[in-house]
């Protein structure tokens, strides 16, 4: 890392992933300040990376490039502009802009021969339980009546609608939350096991407010609403900002999955006198009164410490290693930060000759409720997009896990867990073994900030970060908050207004917190069960 002039107005960033770039980009566009990221990862994109394996692209976790927030559609399309080809010759493709719209002509998208596009994609996710193939998000049609059965769906009906004569019950858990909104015997069909198998603990463990800031709006009526309204729905339409966000049937997606968009964002950065420093950690904080005058990073390569003089220092690391590196008097924030749970996550990624009975399926996300198999979900790569795939002749898959660092799932060796995997999706008769070509193996440790343990006493912790004059803390693990990417660059954008003087810094802890920015989300496991959007 070369010398910083003390001259210049430095802002140091930790993390170099959707947040962290983002404030990278726009400090450059809107600033005198010059950034410099410092990432702890090989590569830039944290959890929105793309893993390549022999030519074949892996997402953690399926990003789909959605967003109600208009700055954030007009940022991405204009980092990576919608490839030629995607709609009908004769008609555009239509982006709504707070109940206006316009269409994107053909000098606003990219050149056929450019990759750096993103591609028009079509979802379909499914639930996988009792081994038949539920529609997805649930909906109360022909084919969730067959699988489950007519009693059983009038037993799930009924307790449905005495949920709704006694909704208004106090909300403590997540538990009550469900129960409130779907009732009883819905919850625990197809919401408890489910949602436990992802966070580790009982759903009676899980703050209501997990779900008071991810599913506002739940609704059995909408998604039947949904369904009829389905065939009169414009086909261009790609922002869809009245439809609840679980239903979104079209989005945008790179070409090369996620992490091309950040890898661009990167390039843009450094082009712009920016620094992205790979393999370095912020390891110590030195502060003057509250506010931070300077950051010691380590090498991991050389294994030095420098120390960094900043004017701002923007911090997407886990809330607790913030709070240890501040070193506070008063130990109860100490104690509190330190305990702030967090859960992991592990996607083994199976190259196959095809998938048992076909060459393969035709979901985006397979939702994996079966009770006797410990992975979540399954991604279908090829139907992401076909670039994702060296080979179109083969099947690229995802098989996401869910777990705690240091647990049985965690500690396995590579090829064990890949043996593991395996025989968990033949187990529900989905691959045979004889057809899996080879494998790779992502652990992603504190993926996801959870709603349990002290977070109850998190607002002690917030206080004290706001403390700090030129302190940020932007993006999911800085916030100790669930964001999806978009409202991750949101708090960065919130972060660079407040620095302009454009906002004050309370606007970022806003983010995902009022209502224009909550997902509402219709009957989906996404929202609550899953963490879906990363």
């Amino acid at each position: 890392m070369p010398p910083v002039d003390k001259a210049h107005k430095i802002a140091v960033i930790a993390g170099a992933g959707p947040a962290g770039l983002t404030a990278a980009l726009e400090l450059l566009r809107r600033s005198d300040f010059t950034p410099i990221v410092i990432e702890a990862d090989t590569q830039v994109g944290g959890i929105s990376k793309t893993i390549n394996y022999l030519g074949n692209r892996m997402d953690l976790g399926g990003h789909r490039f959605f967003s109600k927030s208009d700055w954030v559609m007009r940022w991405w399309q204009e980092i990576l502009p919608i490839a030629a080809g995607q709609t009908e010759s004769a008609r555009a493709t239509r982006i709504h802009y707070q109940g206006q719209s316009r269409d994107l002509t053909s000098r606003e998208r990219a050149s056929a021969s450019s990759d750096a596009v993103m591609l028009l994609r079509q979802r379909l996710s499914r639930i996988f339980y009792r081994r038949r193939f539920f529609d997805y998000p649930l909906t109360l049609n022909s084919t969730t009546v067959k699988n489950l059965g007519l009693l059983e769906t009038l037993k799930i009906a009924m307790s449905y609608g005495r949920a709704q004569i006694r909704f208004g019950a106090p909300e403590i858990t997540l538990e009550d939350f469900l129960i409130n909104r779907f009732g009883t015997r819905l919850y625990r069909t197809f919401f408890k096991d489910y949602t436990e198998k992802v966070w580790g603990v009982p759903c009676r463990q899980i703050s209501a407010e997990w779900g008071a800031q991810r599913i506002k709006g739940l609704s059995m009526a909408k998604a039947v609403g949904h369904a009829l309204a389905s065939p009169f729905r414009n086909a261009f339409d790609t922002a869809q900002k009245s439809t609840e966000t679980s239903l979104i049937e079209r989005f945008l997606y790179p070409k090369f999955g996620p992490g091309q968009m950040w890898e661009e964002v990167a390039s843009r950065v450094t082009a712009l006198g920016g620094a992205i420093h790979l393999r370095q950690r912020v390891v110590g904080m030195h502060c003057v009164a509250d506010k931070i005058i300077g950051v010691d990073v380590f090498d991991e390569r050389t294994g030095a410490v420098r120390r960094i003089l900043c004017d701002h220092f923007f911090s997407t690391m886990p809330v607790k290693d913030l709070v240890a590196m501040l070193k506070p008097e008063d130990t109860r924030i100490a104690q509190i930060a330190a305990a702030l749970p967090y859960r992991s996550f592990m996607t083994a990624g199976l190259l196959l000759r095809c998938m048992r009975g076909r060459q393969t399926r035709p979901e985006n996300w397979v939702y994996i409720q079966e009770p006797d198999v410990r992975i979540g979900r399954l991604q279908i790569f090829n139907n992401w997009s076909p670039a994702l795939v060296a080979d179109p002749e083969t099947v690229w898959l995802g098989l996401e896990y869910f777990c705690n660092q240091g647990d049985d799932l965690w500690n396995m060796e590579n090829d064990q867990f890949l043996d593991f995997a395996t025989g968990e999706l033949e187990k529900i008769g989905l691959i045979d073994r004889k057809d899996v070509i080879g494998g790779t193996l992502v652990r992603v440790p504190s993926a996801y900030p959870a709603y349990f343990g002290t977070y109850n006493q998190f607002g002690l912790v917030r206080s004290y970060l706001d403390r700090f004059s030129n302190l940020y803390p932007i993006g999911r693990n800085g916030m100790h908050r669930y964001n999806n990417q978009d409202h991750s660059m949101l708090t960065a954008n919130a972060a660079v207004d407040a620095i302009a003087g454009k906002a004050m810094k309370q606007q970022i802890w806003n983010i995902n917190a009022e209502d224009a920015y909550h997902e509402e989300t219709v009957a989906d496991n996404e929202g609550f069960n899953a963490p879906a959007r990363l």
